[in-house]
């Protein structure tokens, strides 16, 4: 019996050292299949990254601005539903990576990052 229960406590003790926990991950997508997205899909939201100011001089039409710096570990209630596509932009590609980063840590489950405004090809539209 005693030989039972130390092979039941081994055995529960393995099973808590199993995997480790996934990292917060994104997908990186080019900006021809977000463009893609932007004509075929309906519920998701364009995130613009970049700071007010930058988006005030241009952003991708239907685009909300949240600045990357301004994510942190908080809720962000502009982005209640954490399973809606979220496409994430920014100037060049590095805050957005950031930001996706920051987005997946806080449990958002469909990030696609495509770079900067710097070379998207499609439609910008200002204040």
């Amino acid at each position: 019996m005693k030989k039972l229960i130390a092979l039941m406590c081994s055995a529960l003790m393995l099973t808590g050292c199993g995997a480790a926990p996934k990292e917060a991950d994104y997908k990186q997508i080019s900006q021809e299949d977000a463009a893609s997205i932007l004509e075929t899909e309906e519920n998701y939201i364009i995130l613009d990254v970049r700071t007010p100011q930058e988006f005030s001089s241009g952003y991708i039409p239907g685009a909300i601005n949240i600045a990357n710096e301004t994510i942190g570990t908080d809720e962000i209630p502009q982005l209640p539903d954490k399973d809606q596509l979220i496409l994430v932009y920014c100037r060049s590609g590095n805050r957005s990576k950031q930001a996706s980063a920051k987005l997946a840590a806080l449990g958002y489950t469909n990030i696609m990052e495509f770079g900067g405004i710097n070379t998207w090809e499609g439609e910008i539209t200002t204040d």
